[in-house]
């Protein structure tokens, strides 16, 4: 398996490099001052984790993160975040009606590293920052990358809480399903019907947690951040109207991970 070293749930980081998503940083935990925002790193290094897989929506803190994780001998496992739709080089606009959904592409190794750089690149310059089946295709290699599909915002997601209609091709390569559990009314809902499409298409699912503030006390600051960050038709989110998805919930925490993925550990022994 791709993912070997962590036991039991998968932990997905994010950073606030993914603009809006994320109070955690990337910072080398040597600089870390008090009171200042937590640290992927610093949560790794205080918990002993021998890898991080991080999941963010663009390129930008890669370096970074690859430093950080280099000079504290801890492996990165970095996956890119993207929209994936029928046709990159049509306008959405144009669409009657919208196709597009989340795909995680991970690297495996350097070779990866710049396959994904020149993916996203494409994605970028050249079509309506997304990418579709035949630009997956031209540049994917099984041995360099991996596909994931996230929980939610997956294809999956969309048809059953967006009334979408889309049923994307992965015939050039074999993806995991990622399966999550935050206690939002439709999580059990979901992984049911994501664990029926894996199952009938025989693909493998991985259980795993998002991860995007240390802490179940921090998503009050987290909330903040995403109101402060994110914009509405009426101006400015705010804490007595935030209007944000998936806040019903404290999970996302690495917090929440530790001690659901403590039970898991010991109940598989």
């Amino acid at each position: 398996m791709f993912f070997d070293k962590i036991m039991g749930m998968l932990p997905l980081f994010k950073s606030h490099y993914s603009i809006g998503k994320s109070i955690l940083t990337l910072d080398d935990p040597s600089t870390h001052k008090e009171g200042g925002s937590d640290s992927v790193f610093s949560i790794a290094l205080e918990n002993n984790l021998k890898e991080v897989v991080l999941v963010e929506d663009s390129l930008t803190g890669f370096l970074q993160a690859k430093k950080n994780a280099d000079k504290l001998n801890i492996k990165l496992i970095f996956g890119l975040r993207i929209n994936m739709r029928e046709d990159a080089s049509i306008d959405p606009k144009n669409e009657k009606m919208s196709s597009a959904h989340k795909i995680i592409i991970f690297s495996k190794n350097s070779e990866g590293c710049k396959t994904l750089n020149n993916i996203y690149s494409e994605a970028f310059t050249k079509n309506y920052n997304c990418v579709d089946e035949k630009i997956l295709k031209k540049h994917w290699n099984k041995d360099n990358l991996l596909l994931a599909i996230p929980f939610y915002d997956s294809f999956i997601y969309n048809n059953l809480m967006k009334f979408s209609n889309c049923t994307p091709s992965f015939k050039f390569c074999d993806p995991i399903f990622f399966i999550e559990d935050n206690s939002l009314p439709f999580d059990n809902f979901l992984a049911t019907k994501v664990k029926e499409y894996a199952q009938s298409k025989k693909y493998k699912t991985e259980a795993t947690k998002s991860i995007y503030y240390k802490d179940k006390k921090d998503v009050s600051a987290f909330q903040t951040y995403r109101c402060i960050t994110s914009r509405s038709f009426g101006g400015l989110k705010t804490l007595s109207k935030p209007n944000l998805d998936h806040f019903g919930s404290d999970e996302f925490c690495f917090q929440s991970w530790k001690i659901k993925n403590e039970k898991k550990v010991s109940a598989a022994k």
